[in-house]
């Protein structure tokens, strides 16, 4: 839980960073252009402290209207959605927050008295009033005479010019009109608005799908480092307690007749409990120090099955550091014993061979005996397998076969350097 808290709390600090350093580099950007390229028209008296209000009153409304759409995106948990509803669902986030972050700016400077369009439309009206006194129309009908016949009147094409350069004219009753000369403008504008909060939900839609694969694989992994940890607690309940018994019934026996051999053959059981104990604290041992664990394990067997079981190694000396799965070499082996050797009244051969080739490790486990089923099915197979799966990522083989000879071999190749 604390550490599920600290995870959002971290995610809140990082994307408030990034609404104000992302929305307050786009004011800067502006502040820069209208700095260097108009700063004749907006630089000077009043219209630069409309400006720089205009400024403020935008970059508010586009973090309030992000993190809104933000807030309805985490309660509809559109993460989830399909990508035929998410391009829906991107179209309408675009269009409903682009026209409440045009039309709030634009309402919060109208009521705050701040509209640097309110303050240039009064600025023309002055100046359309002005330019009509200077012609010496005021008091007079003179737009009327557009109505009549305009360009017989000797003042058209100035009294014209009025509209033409402030927007503002009369009407037939003599009452002043605004007509917004550059009209396209608006649509730029809030087009534009669009193209800024487009941009704004693309960036934080993909970063939540990386952000979503990141932490699938995170959580894969951790389900995977969880199942090997399970494999290995579980291969260490596994350790047959026949075998556990048998070994003690063989050193009770030996207790009288040989205590030197007692002595070791408690030795070397007790390295194996130990080894089994710390199997889960490690993922790969030198090979070298399972092929130890083997040694006193074949010993112990030796003592009960005497004769019949005949131990023979075939190991690289160049090969005692490759890492290996722990108890993996243990547990072939004793599958070797358990459905080859004990099930042959003159028991057989167990034969370990390590190896490299050109660019793999082969381990290989043979004894003398035949396939069966419950060889390919049993417990020790199939943890094996899933074991070089995980620690080898798909790298790594291992199979059971029969060879020549009434053999059995069971033979796992790996990669010499596991990452």
């Amino acid at each position: 839980m604390v550490a599920l808290n600290l995870r959002m709390r971290k995610t809140t600090t990082r994307y408030w960073l990034c609404q104000l350093l992302g929305w307050g580099g786009w004011t800067l950007l502006n502040l820069s252009f209208f700095y260097f390229f108009l700063q004749d028209v907006y630089w000077k008296g009043k219209r630069r402290e409309f400006f720089f209000t205009i400024l403020f009153i935008q970059f508010f409304w586009y973090i309030a209207s992000t993190h809104l759409l933000r807030f309805f995106l985490k309660k509809m948990g559109w993460i989830k959605f399909p990508i035929n509803k998410v391009i829906g669902l991107f179209i309408i986030g675009v269009a409903a927050t682009g026209l409440l972050a045009y039309y709030g700016a634009k309402t919060t400077a109208v009521f705050t008295g701040t509209s640097l369009v309110q303050y240039e439309k009064s600025l023309n009206l002055q100046q359309a009033i002005a330019t009509e006194k200077s012609l010496g129309l005021n008091g007079t009908h003179y737009y009327l005479a557009d109505k009549n016949n305009p360009k017989d009147s000797l003042n058209y094409a100035s009294v014209n010019n009025i509209k033409k350069s402030t927007g503002w004219y009369r009407d037939s009753a003599g009452n002043w009109n605004y007509e917004d000369q550059d009209r396209g403008r608006f649509w730029w504008n809030i087009i534009f608005t669009f193209i800024l909060i487009a941009l704004w939900l693309l960036l934080y839609m993909v970063w939540h799908y990386l952000e979503r694969n990141r932490i699938d694989e995170l959580d894969r992994l951790s389900l995977e480092k969880t199942v090997k940890e399970l494999e290995l607690k579980t291969i260490k309940s596994h350790i047959n307690p026949h075998f556990i018994f048998n070994s003690l019934n063989s050193i009770r026996a030996l207790v009288d007749e040989n205590p030197k051999r007692a002595r070791t053959a408690i030795t070397e059981l007790s390295n194996i409990l130990r080894s089994s104990l710390q199997v889960e604290k490690m993922e790969t041992v030198p090979l070298k120090k399972e092929l130890d664990i083997v040694k006193d394990y074949l010993a112990l067997e030796q003592m009960r099955f005497e004769e019949r079981l005949k131990v023979e190694m075939d190991i690289d000396e160049d090969t005692l550091e490759q890492p290996v799965p722990p108890m993996m070499l243990q547990t072939l082996v004793e599958n070797a014993i358990k459905h080859g050797i004990s099930k042959r009244i003159n028991g057989g051969v167990i034969k370990i061979i390590s190896k490299f080739t050109d660019k793999d490790f082969e381990l290989l486990v043979q004894n003398t005996g035949t396939l069966d089923g419950k060889m390919n099915e049993g417990f020790g197979i199939k943890s094996t397998r899933d074991r070089l799966k995980f620690l080898c990522h798909g790298n790594a083989s291992f199979n059971v076969e029969e060879i020549e000879f009434s053999r059995v071999q069971s033979k796992i190749v790996m990669p010499v350097e596991i990452v």
